[in-house]
């Protein structure tokens, strides 16, 4: 449970609209995200909480997709996109007289303990801090659930920390989301068979973290196992932030969510049951053993003696080897459906 939502194996699936950077560290600019994401009907609105300095040396270059959008080093980057304590403060109170849910993702200790201090439901780690011992040890120690991303990440690293999460705590309440580490994602590269392999692995709910620029690969993230959605959201994806390019506008938003939705209710919950839906033509397509001729009282019921008709209202086909063999006990007439209390 996050906020009082299921994030579950089955069911409806859950939607993280990623703001992240998006509002340039314009307050403005995150408060109409929130917006956005609301309208959108996304479940919870996410942001990075950091400090540039912090986090980032000042000789760190940036990666080839930031570099594509600024020319300045990945420090001053960040530091233009910081959000401080009161900015925070101001977004979640926001976010809560909206009635969406808030969520973000800490870059260090101190963003843990703001974070715990504010009162958010569930901390999320960044796919580069899956390996960041400090940083997965103090999310542990506030007891709240983790969303942990597993972008770059290979099987070890995975097991190290799910194994690090749970090592006090074997039902820790965790969930995972496959990701690949590359902005925008190709369709071609997404992995979606990844989910399942992480949900068995790891017993534990598994969603994706969609860097894919379409609309449709929520839903097949769902058609795959998903449980949980995180999609970046934009007001403009002509914006020189980092993350722009590759987010959806909240009209795409909308888009990605409606098919997600549908794509959850029609997984179902994977029970082999009939549906309600089903019953009608169960009964009238399936058919029932009837005498293909008259069969004299004393008569051993062969084979041939028998066929099967719709509807299937009266012995299921399935009770053939019950009939054969046995002996009528009084005459059956032609064409009519056999039934166990004529038989010995």
């Amino acid at each position: 449970m996050i906020g009082g939502i299921p994030i579950a194996q089955s069911g409806r699936v859950v939607v993280i609209a990623e703001a992240g950077v998006n509002h340039d560290g314009d307050l403005k600019k995150a408060l109409a995200l929130i917006d956005a994401s609301h309208a959108a009907g996304a479940d919870f609105v996410k942001f990075q909480c950091f400090s540039a300095a912090a986090l980032v040396s000042a000789d760190a270059p940036t990666c080839a997709y930031q570099s594509r959008q600024t020319s300045a080093s990945q420090r001053d980057m960040l530091k233009r996109l910081e959000l401080g304590r009161e900015e925070f403060v101001a977004l979640k109170a926001h976010a809560d007289r909206a009635g969406i849910g808030f969520l973000a993702t800490p870059f260090g200790l101190p963003e843990v303990a703001l974070l715990v201090e504010m009162g958010l439901p569930a901390l999320k780690i960044a796919s580069p801090d899956i390996v960041n011992v400090p940083l997965l040890e103090a999310a542990v120690r506030t007891r709240l659930p983790i969303i942990a991303s597993t972008g770059a990440a290979d099987q070890p690293e995975i097991d190290a920390a799910v194994n690090r999460i749970r090592r006090q705590n074997a039902k820790y309440p965790l969930a995972l989301l496959h990701c690949i580490s590359a902005y925008p994602t190709a369709l071609s590269d997404a992995h979606l068979a990844r989910i399942r392999t992480l949900a068995s692995r790891y017993q534990t709910p598994v969603g994706f973290s969609d860097h894919t620029v379409e609309v449709e690969t929520g839903a097949l993230a769902v058609a795959a196992g998903a449980v949980l959605l995180e999609k970046h959201v934009t007001l403009d994806r002509l914006d020189h932030g980092p993350d722009h390019f590759f987010s959806l506008t909240p009209p795409d938003l909308v888009r990605y969510i409606s098919l997600a939705r549908a794509a959850s209710r029609a997984m179902g919950d994977g029970a082999l049951a009939v549906t309600p839906h089903e019953r009608e033509v169960r009964q009238l397509a399936r058919g029932s053993i009837v005498a293909v001729r008259t069969i004299p009282a004393g008569s051993i019921v062969t084979p041939d003696m028998l066929a099967v008709q719709r509807p299937g209202t009266g012995l299921s086909a399935a009770e053939w080897e019950r009939v054969v063999g046995r002996q009528a006990i009084c005459d059956i007439p032609a064409h009519d459906r056999i039934s166990l209390d004529s038989l010995r």
